[in-house]
C-alpha cells in the first residue's frame, strides 16, 4: 500500500544529513540499513551501500530511481537454480550440443 499524501514520503533524517552539503564525488559509499527509505532528488549521484541482511550492495543513485525505496535495488534472496533429474538432463544436452558445434567448427577450419 502507498503512504498517504498527508504524511508525505518516508525519508530517513539521518540519511539526508549524510547527503546534504556534500558532493557525490567526495562522499564515497554511504552505508545504509534503512531499506524502507524512499529515494529523494537530493540523493541523485551518490553511491549507497544498501544492506541486504548479509552484506552491503553498492548502488549508484540515478534520476530514474527517485520515488522508489532503497530496498528495491538490493535483493535479499539469491536464486541458484532448480535441481532434479530434468535439470541435469538439460545441462547434459547443452554440453553435448557445444561439443558437436566445436567439432563442426574444427572440421570446417
Amino acid at each position: 500500500m502507498t503512504r498517504s499524501i498527508k504524511k508525505g514520503p518516508y525519508v530517513n533524517e539521518k540519511i539526508l544529513k549524510k547527503v546534504t552539503g556534500k558532493k557525490p564525488e567526495e562522499a564515497g559509499v554511504i552505508k545504509v540499513w534503512d531499506r524502507a527509505c524512499q529515494i529523494s532528488p537530493e540523493m541523485v549521484g551518490f553511491t549507497f551501500g544498501i544492506h541486504n541482511g548479509r552484506k552491503h550492495i553498492e548502488i549508484k543513485i540515478v534520476e530514474d530511481m527517485v520515488g522508489h525505496r532503497l530496498g528495491e535495488f538490493s535483493p535479499t534472496k539469491t536464486f541458484h537454480r532448480h535441481g532434479g533429474k530434468m535439470q541435469k538432463e538439460l545441462e547434459q544436452r547443452k554440453k553435448e550440443a557445444e561439443i558437436v558445434a566445436a567439432k563442426a567448427a574444427k572440421a570446417v577450419a
